[in-house]
């Protein structure tokens, strides 16, 4: 088992997974009604890795003996200026998750939890990647500005990207 206070902030990111998730789905359906398919398309995918991670912390903790406590998800913003504005609030968002998982690192290392803090190694590395994707977009949309056909050609670009499911089980 892991502690009742490493249970308990492994539950509270849990709910941040799923906030996450319900954030990116709210985007997806705004830039589809917005008429851009594409953007909606990269951000259903992140919905859906969203639920995965959340769905991999739960399993880590049932696997080590420990009660999921899922609580109410709380309001998300549903529309955005602009598709910059989007993606600033995305890597926004994404540096407070990576400073949740960092939290997490540091809890699990002052109680010698080694198998957790290795766990959430996967965790680190994913928040790396997060942040980066996210900086991406931003120094894209900043490049295209208002070019129409710019936003139309990364448009039709994030249409083609693909939901992998994630591996969720304990010992992937």
């Amino acid at each position: 088992m892991v502690s009742k206070d490493l249970e308990n902030a492994i539950n509270k990111q849990i709910n941040a997974e799923f906030w996450s998730a319900y954030l990116y789905l709210s985007m997806s359906s705004h830039f589809s009604h917005e008429g851009l398919p594409g953007f909606a398309n990269w951000f259903k995918v992140q919905f859906q890795e969203e639920q995965d991670h959340a769905v991999k912390f739960m399993n880590y903790l049932i696997s080590k003996g420990n009660k999921v406590e899922l609580t109410p998800i709380e309001k998300v913003d549903t529309s955005w200026e602009s598709l910059l504005n989007a993606f600033q609030d995305t890597l926004k968002h994404e540096r407070i998750v990576t400073s949740l998982i960092n939290n997490l690192v540091s809890l699990a290392r002052k109680e010698n939890d080694y198998a957790t803090e290795n766990m959430l190694q996967w965790f680190v590395n994913e928040q790396v990647e997060e942040e980066e994707t996210a900086q991406a977009m931003i120094d894209s949309l900043k490049l295209i500005g208002s070019n129409g056909f710019g936003i139309y050609t990364m448009d039709k670009e994030l249409a083609q990207r693909k939901y992998t499911p994630l591996d969720t089980s304990v010992n992937p």
